[in-house]
């Protein structure tokens, strides 16, 4: 099988760990992975800042950069969600159109890729640590991924998760949001980390770096400490695989 990594700005930048955890875990389950170097931003920030034209150049880029890819996997769930919105603001487009719509069928955030499309639930990862994780909005609301991350987290070895109140609450950064609402999204991000706090974890774990960066910030503001981990990370730890899954490949509707 063979997997286009859509890698995101904000991992190719800034945590390139974690792009690198995640084409580890997938090689390890025998995917054939590869990089399109045309790639570049979802176009996320702009669309969703009014730049609703200028955007259509960098909309139109990326379908054609992913275009002849068997499947597309991202390490966010706001980034993936972007790449199955596209078929919605190109839906009058003859051209691009269809090739948004054939874009949003093949592509996967990290985690539902494994459990989704591979079918796999052990990774044979092991991590002795007591965690929660972070249930990122654009993942829930616009992909509508509930359970993935949580079952492969419940089948990491030795990895105690506690559940977090208000799991459904944004933590505030929502991208151009904190931007635009700074004082709103600080008041959010406050309340994410006290939630956080009340759990007693030692790792925050989610699958967006955009939101584990804003929540790790507030910590690191307010002198806290915190470990914080992408998904594709916590699933790369002391791998046995003895007790990987073998992919089954599902069939995705």
């Amino acid at each position: 099988m063979k997997v286009s990594i859509f890698s995101t700005c904000v991992v190719d930048l800034l945590f390139p760990n974690v792009g690198q955890a995640m084409v580890e875990v997938l090689e390890r389950l025998g995917c054939e992975t590869m990089f399109p170097d045309k790639q570049t931003c979802c176009g996320q920030p702009t669309y969703n800042s009014g730049y609703v034209e200028e955007s259509y150049a960098t909309l139109k880029n990326q379908i054609d950069c992913f275009e002849d890819a068997e499947y597309v996997v991202g390490p966010a769930g706001s980034c993936v969600g972007m790449l199955r919105e596209y078929r919605h603001f190109l839906k009058d487009d003859p051209i691009y159109g269809p090739k948004a719509e054939a874009l949003a069928a093949k592509s996967f955030e990290f985690s539902q890729f494994l459990y989704r499309v591979l079918g796999v639930t052990d990774v044979g990862a092991t991590l002795n640590a007591k965690a929660t994780y972070h249930r990122s909005c654009h993942m829930t609301r616009i992909l509508k991924e509930r359970e993935a991350p949580f079952i492969l987290l419940d089948h990491v070895a030795g990895l105690e998760m506690l559940p977090l109140n208000h799991i459904e609450n944004c933590c505030g950064f929502g991208g151009t949001f904190s931007v635009k609402m700074p004082e709103i999204s600080e008041q959010m991000v406050t309340e994410k980390m006290n939630d956080v706090i009340d759990t007693g974890a030692e790792i925050l774990i989610s699958a967006d770096m955009g939101c584990l960066m804003n929540i790790g910030g507030k910590f690191n503001r307010d002198g806290k400490q915190i470990k914080i981990m992408h998904i594709a990370e916590v699933l790369n730890q002391q791998v046995d695989k003895k007790r990987m899954d073998q992919p089954k490949i599902m069939t995705v509707i």
